[in-house]
């Protein structure tokens, strides 16, 4: 599975990852799921966002007789030159916990489903989880639909360039009400299991996290002819706005990262009339966030610019109990939060009995070419999720 996964949408130069919503790549991802799930005999259905789920059992039938379904699995789109882990391998991962527990000849009693959500990393239209926003509500279809990426496109555009109707994208109660626990596997995105001497370790919580776009306004002129006292040049602001955010993140203990921006018109030789960027803070606590980003704000007003919170996603803790039992099966293995957003802190949000488990990254980095995880950590992260999806599919209710 990991050697089919490999080449789709790496970049030759950088050796990482461009796998964006609804491209050509998606959709070769998507294959590849449908085709995993019929060689195992699952049954694969779409929701109202284009979420694949591929069932083990009806979970239509579990809801019937008040049950609910066991749900794993993760993304496969990448940010920007990502790395190879961050989401695949909670896909993979999926897959084969399955294939252990049927060569095994286990017989669910509750039905599991394997997800791959779609648009994680909100790489091409700038907000994370928009699969998992939308059908839990989260987000409106409204604003999925004009979401637009660096080109223009809207997300409206993209689904229908992929041949979906993007009316029909929307809240999906009837999905969301078929999962009585998610367990997510993934990559740890951090140094936290290297210092522990650990391969594997349970989820506590996501800090809270958001995103916000900082728009500066300027007037275009030459960069040659034009005087210094004359200029209304937009990336001053933007310069300082930067600068602003690393400041903030340290006065308030956060983190804020600008990864993004956008100039016009964007010529080397052209003083620029407007630059948007896009920062990125988050933090243990939600209040030190908050006051980083309004000393950020505050700076930008100041500039004559202006700022939108695109997304915006709370502390989330994942199912205490459902956590204790994982760690529990699993010989009280570590326990760690996490600064990554994920889509199981969205369905946790929601209300959903939700808990992540986390695999070994020994360079401690993520998105990047250079995120890594060892196959003996990852085999070992699988036989963790087999015992986790046979305890919790093993019994009803």
């Amino acid at each position: 599975m990991w050697a089919d996964l490999q080449p789709v949408g790496r970049s030759a130069a950088s050796g990482g990852y461009r796998r964006f919503a609804w491209t050509r790549e998606d959709h070769d991802l998507r294959e590849w799921v449908a085709a995993e799930a019929t060689r195992r005999g699952l049954d694969l259905t779409e929701d109202r966002m284009g979420n694949q789920w591929a069932w083990w059992g009806d979970p239509d039938q579990a809801v019937r007789d008040g049950d609910k379904g066991v749900v794993t699995g993760s993304h496969l789109d990448s940010v920007p030159d990502g790395g190879a882990f961050d989401g695949p391998l909670g896909v993979v991962s999926a897959f084969a916990a399955v294939d252990a527990l049927q060569g095994n000849g286990f017989a669910p009693r509750r039905p599991i489903g394997i997800v791959n959500f779609v648009d994680e990393e909100g790489a091409r239209f700038g907000v994370a989880c928009a699969g998992s926003r939308v059908i839990t509500g989260a987000m409106t279809a409204r604003r999925a639909r004009g979401l637009t990426d660096a080109d223009g496109t809207s997300m409206a555009d993209a689904l229908a360039a992929a041949g979906r109707d993007p009316h029909q994208i929307g809240r999906d109660d009837e999905t969301v009400g078929r999962i009585g626990a998610f367990v997510e596997l993934h990559v740890e995105q951090g140094r936290g299991l290297i210092d522990l001497g650990q391969p594997v370790a349970v989820g506590t919580d996501i800090w809270p996290h958001g995103r916000w776009r900082l728009d500066f306004p300027g007037e275009a002129n030459h960069a040659g002819t034009t005087r210094l006292e004359d200029r209304q040049d937009a990336m001053l602001g933007f310069a300082g706005a930067v600068l602003a955010a690393r400041e903030a993140a340290i006065n308030h203990g956060c983190v804020a990262t600008v990864g993004k921006v956008a100039v016009v018109p964007g010529g080397v030789n052209a003083v620029p009339s407007a630059v948007t960027g896009w920062l990125d803070a988050r933090g243990a606590k939600p209040r030190a966030v908050r006051r980083a980003v309004a000393d950020v704000q505050g700076m930008v007003e100041q500039a004559g610019g202006h700022v939108t919170e695109e997304s915006w996603t709370p502390s989330t803790p994942f199912d205490p109990s459902l956590s204790a039992r994982i760690a529990t099966r699993l010989g009280g293995i570590p326990a760690l939060g996490t600064g990554a957003g994920h889509d199981a802190g969205i369905l946790a949000n929601a209300g959903v009995p939700t808990a992540m488990l986390f695999v070994r990254n020994p360079t401690g980095i993520s998105h990047s070419p250079a995120e890594h995880a060892e196959t003996s950590d990852c085999l070992e992260g699988v036989a963790a999720l087999t015992a986790v999806l046979e305890d919790l599919a093993g019994e009803t209710g």
